[in-house]
C-alpha cells in the first residue's frame, strides 16, 4: 500500500493503464487482479483487526474477480468466510472466472443472494460492480445495496463503492456506503468529487507494483498536493531574512458592523508568514482591530480617497471579506477593480464582480457555490452537478486563477490540469473559513508565489490546518481555530 499519488484519473485512462501494464509490461491480468486481492485484504486486516467474519458480496465483471480473490486469501488467514453472489459465477469470463474457480478449487463455497447478508458477519466487502458502471443501480442490485448500507459491520469497498460513477462522484440510484475503499491502479476522480467523500470513507491506494512508466502518457484530470510539494514551496527561510522580504499585504473590506471577517483574513496572512498586513476598514473598526491583533496595522478608510497612501505600500490587495454592498464598499470597488497588483478576491467583491463581469490575469477569485453560481449566473445546485465545467467556466469569463471552494476544492491551472483538494473536513462548513483561506493565499502571494501555485497550496494549507483544529471533533469548528495551527502546517 502507498500513500495517495498526485495524478487523478479518468476511469478510461485508468483503464488504459492497466491495459498497458498488461500489454506492454506483460503483467497478466490475473496477476494484477491477485495483488488487488491481496492490497485489500492487508488493508481490511489492519483497519478492522478484530473481525474475524467477513462477507463478500460479489457481483459482475472483474470487481467480483476480486471479491472472489479477497474470499480466497482472506480464508487462507483463517477468516471465517462467506460468500453472496448476485451474478451465476458460471457466467463469469476471464480473470473474474479463473477467480472464482480458484477459490472453488480450495473448497470455497459461494451462495446465491437470497436478500438478505449474515446478520453475524463483522466485516462486509463490497464486489458487486466496479468504477465502469455508467447506469442506475436497479432490481436486486439496488436491495444488495440497500442491505449493505443497513448492516451494522464496517464495510470495505474494492476499488470504489457501488452505485458511484468513477468520473463525477454522483450517485447512479443507489451506492454502498464504505468506512475505507481500497483503489486500485490510479485514484478516479469519482472518488473524490460529488458524493464520492460521503460514500468512500477512507481513501487508500494500490499501485498493484505498476510500474511508473505505464503512466507517463496518461493525462491527470487533477492534481493533489503532497507533502514533497509543500516542502519545496515553503522551504526554510534564509538566517538573514527580513520581514521586507515577505511581501506586504493590504486587507480591503470590512464594512459597517463588520469587522470579525477583516480581522481572520489579517491574522491568517500574518500566520502565513506575510512581511507586514495592512487593514483598511470602516473608521468604527480600526481601533478594535489593533486591540485584538497588534500586529496588524489598522487604518479608519471614509471613502476611495483614505486608499491611495495604502495602495502605494501594498504589494497584494486581499479584497472583499465583510465587504458589504454599501455607497461605500462600491467606492471602493471602483478602485481596486482598475487596480493591477496581484490581488485575492473574495465574499462581497464576487458579488461586485458578478454585476460587472471583467476578466483580469492578476486576480484570484475564491467563490463558494453559491458565489460561484452567481458569477455565471445560475444556482449552485447547477454548479454543484458539474464542478469541474463550473471551474472552466468561471476562468473562461473571469481570468486569472480561479478557486472553486466546497468539499474537494478546486483550483484551476495554467498547464490545464486543475489542482483538486482531498484534504479538509466537514467542520470547516462554518463561518469565516473563506476569509482565513482569503489571507493565506494572499501572504503567498506577497511571498513571491505565482497566482496559481499560491492558491493551490494555500487551498492545501487552509484543509491541513481545518484538519489539525479538528483533531479534537469537526462540530462546532470554528475559523479562528485554524490560526494556530497554520505555523505548524507552513513549517514542515
Amino acid at each position: 500500500m502507498t500513500s495517495l499519488p498526485t495524478d487523478i484519473y479518468s476511469v478510461a485512462t485508468v483503464r488504459e493503464i492497466d491495459r498497458t501494464a498488461i500489454g506492454d509490461e506483460g503483467i497478466a491480468g490475473y496477476t494484477l487482479m491477485s495483488r488487488a486481492g491481496a492490497a485489500a485484504v492487508s488493508e481490511a486486516h489492519s483497519r478492522f483487526p478484530a473481525a474475524k467474519r467477513w462477507q463478500i458480496v460479489c457481483g459482475a465483471g472483474n470487481n467480483a474477480g476480486d471479491g472472489y480473490l479477497v474470499a480466497r486469501l482472506a480464508a487462507n488467514e483463517g477468516i471465517v468466510v462467506s460468500v453472496v453472489a448476485l451474478v451465476d459465477p458460471a457466467s463469469l469470463t476471464g480473470d473474474a472466472a479463473t477467480a472464482y474457480s480458484d477459490l472453488a478449487a480450495e473448497g470455497g463455497v459461494v451462495t446465491a443472494w437470497s436478500g438478505q447478508l449474515d446478520p453475524d458477519a463483522e466485516l462486509i466487502v463490497d464486489g458487486l460492480l466496479g468504477s465502469g458502471l455508467e447506469r442506475d443501480v436497479e432490481g436486486e442490485f439496488a436491495l444488495a445495496v440497500a442491505a449493505i448500507n443497513s448492516h451494522s459491520a464496517n464495510v470495505v469497498a474494492l476499488d470504489i463503492p457501488t452505485g458511484l460513477h468513477g468520473d463525477s462522484g454522483a450517485v447512479l440510484g443507489f451506492a454502498v456506503r464504505a468506512d475505507l475503499t481500497v483503489t486500485f491502479v490510479g485514484l478516479k476522480a469519482g472518488l473524490f468529487l460529488g458524493d464520492g467523500p460521503d460514500y468512500c470513507g477512507d481513501v487508500v491506494f494500490a499501485d498493484l507494483g505498476i510500474p511508473a512508466k505505464c503512466r507517463q502518457f496518461s493525462q491527470a484530470e487533477f492534481r493533489r498536493i503532497d507533502d514533497d510539494q509543500l516542502q519545496r514551496t515553503l522551504p526554510p527561510r534564509r538566517r538573514s531574512a527580513h520581514k521586507g522580504d515577505f511581501g506586504h499585504v493590504l486587507v480591503v473590506g470590512g464594512g459597517a458592523g463588520m469587522p470579525g471577517a477583516v480581522r481572520l483574513c489579517g491574522e491568517a496572512a500574518l500566520r502565513t508568514g506575510a512581511g507586514r498586513v495592512s487593514i483598511a476598514t470602516d473608521p468604527g473598526h480600526a481601533s478594535i482591530i489593533v486591540a485584538t491583533r497588534p500586529e496588524l496595522m489598522s487604518h479608519a478608510i471614509s471613502g476611495a480617497q483614505d486608499l491611495e497612501q495604502l495602495l502605494e505600500k501594498a504589494d497584494v490587495i486581499a479584497f472583499g471579506p465583510g465587504l458589504g454592498r454599501s455607497s461605500w464598499a462600491a467606492e471602493l470597488y471602483a478602485v481596486l477593480s482598475a487596480d493591477s497588483r496581484p490581488a485575492v478576491w473574495d465574499a462581497d467583491a464576487l458579488n461586485w464582480l458578478a454585476d460587472s463581469p471583467v476578466g483580469a490575469e492578476n486576480r484570484v477569485i475564491t467563490p463558494h457555490p453559491g458565489e460561484a453560481g452567481t458569477l455565471l449566473g445560475k444556482g449552485a445546485p447547477d454548479v454543484q452537478s458539474d464542478r469541474p465545467a463550473a471551474l472552466r467556466k468561471l476562468c473562461e469569463r473571469y481570468g486569472g486563477v480561479v478557486v472553486l471552494k466546497g468539499s474537494g476544492t478546486l483550483v484551476s491551472g495554467t498547464s490545464g490540469v486543475p489542482w483538486l483538494c482531498t484534504s479538509g473536513n466537514p467542520g470547516m462548513a462554518s463561518p469565516g473559513m473563506g476569509d482565513v483561506l482569503t489571507g493565506i493565499i494572499a501572504a503567498l502571494l506577497a511571498q513571491g508565489f505565482d497566482p496559481q501555485e499560491a492558491a493551490a497550496v494555500g487551498v492545501e494549507v487552509h484543509a491541513r490546518a481545518g484538519d489539525r483544529a479538528a483533531a479534537s471533533g469537526e462540530r462546532g469548528l470554528l475559523a479562528s481555530d485554524l490560526l494556530s495551527e497554520l505555523r505548524g502546517v507552513i513549517n514542515l
